[in-house]
């Protein structure tokens, strides 16, 4: 069986940890915990390694841009990113109209956390992020600091001699390394958050807000697998359906499970080399849609919005949804690429409706109980559409050429 196992690729392992993990969940629900050290070693290895991972590659690249390089499909991927969140946004609020969801608004205000009030503070955030200190944003995983400084870096690297440009490669190469060690072990560390997810879930507790779910979720797929595969169809002017499913498989699953963007940022970044994406272009796109390509979050900043809209009755227009969209998608930017993110951004578009902050964190609350579907689908939304969009504009650009 060890010899099968080595045999197959590594999206098999991990569909077989899938099934394993529920059936031990099921099979033995009080072994469960025995089994957490697996999935939070994982996850914590992922982390740790994600942002020294961009910090050097972006250097790296950055220093070994060529003139002649191109990098004209930048632009080409961050508008599929941005036309992507604006559309995941517009399909929730259809998804609100014909299923409209209502929400009981009785959970106490969660108390100790601070939302954001308004989509100015989150770009102001965002832009502080930029000039926060290098080692600050290391330790803290702030993905829009590492990125500006290893820009700024790589840029003041670029006049270094061809010696320290080898040097820089040389370790982008020993960080790869490491990233290949780490991913070999997904299927360890997918089967100890399986087996936790399912014996700790509380589907009991989940069945109250079947309906919320049902929108949630359905939209996402929704998205998943209509909307994205409509604007990389666009793009590659071919079927989009197997390019998406690899993604779905080899991005979704994991990042379905880890429940966090930066974290999956390694396997995305490995699954669009094995796909011939240029690395200047994997290096530094891949971080930044980790950051600001939030699909799923601008799905969920959407519906919770509207759910909350519902339960107290207050009209809604056309124009004031389509301003909604434009607020969610803005919003999801600012959303953390961490496990629950976008759910303290919900006040700030409840505040487009003169909803209160104590009436807004409820709905943040039930956003955390249903957080165990919800936040573990946004997630693998958000990273396959990331690499799923750079492969499709990468794509798109060689066929030109």
């Amino acid at each position: 069986m060890l010899s099968v196992l080595k045999r197959s690729s590594l999206v098999t392992r991990i569909v077989i940890a899938i099934v394993l993990g529920i059936a031990c969940a099921l099979l033995f629900p009080n072994a469960a915990s025995y089994f957490s050290l697996l999935g939070d070693v994982f996850i914590k290895a992922l982390k740790s390694v994600a942002p020294i991972l961009v910090f050097v590659l972006v250097i790296s690249s950055v220093a070994s841009f060529k003139t002649n390089q191109s990098a004209k499909n930048f632009k080409p991927i961050m508008l599929m990113y941005a036309i992507g969140m604006l559309l995941a946004a517009l399909s929730a609020v259809v998804a609100d109209q014909l299923f409209p969801t209502q929400l009981i608004l009785q959970l106490p205000p969660e108390q100790g956390v601070q939302a954001p009030g308004s989509v100015g503070v989150v770009l102001k955030n965002l832009v502080l992020s930029f000039v926060s200190n290098p080692v600050a944003a290391l330790a803290e995983a702030n993905f829009i600091g590492v990125l500006a400084w290893a820009i700024a870096l790589g840029a003041a690297f670029r006049h270094s001699s061809e010696t320290t440009k080898t040097v820089l490669h040389d370790l982008s190469k020993a960080i790869n390394k490491v990233i290949h060690l780490v991913i070999s072990f997904a299927p360890l560390g997918i089967f100890g958050l399986v087996t936790v997810t399912f014996a700790s879930a509380g589907i009991d507790t989940l069945k109250s807000y079947t309906h919320l779910l049902a929108v949630l979720l359905g939209t996402m797929v929704f998205v998943a697998l209509v909307v994205n595969p409509i604007i990389v169809a666009y793009v590659i002017k071919s079927n989009p359906y197997p390019l998406v499913f690899k993604c779905l498989k080899e991005s979704g699953i994991t990042a379905f499970f880890t429940r966090s963007s930066a974290a999956n940022i390694p396997v995305n970044m490995d699954l669009a080399r094995r796909c011939g994406v240029d690395e200047s272009t994997t290096n530094v796109v891949l971080p930044l849609g980790c950051t600001i390509n939030m699909a799923g979050a601008a799905v969920t900043i959407t519906t919770l919005t509207l759910a909350t809209v519902n339960t107290l009755g207050i009209p809604v227009d056309f124009s004031t949804m389509l301003v909604l969209c434009i607020v969610a998608s803005v919003s999801a930017c600012g959303a953390s690429g961490v496990a629950g993110g976008s759910l303290l951004l919900i006040p700030v578009a409840c505040g487009l409706f003169g909803i209160s902050s104590e009436i807004a964190m409820q709905v943040v609350a039930i956003g955390m109980v249903i957080s165990v579907l919800q936040d573990s689908t946004e997630t693998a939304l958000n990273s396959s559409t990331d690499v799923l969009f750079v492969i499709a504009g990468d794509q798109a650009f060689k066929n030109k050429s």
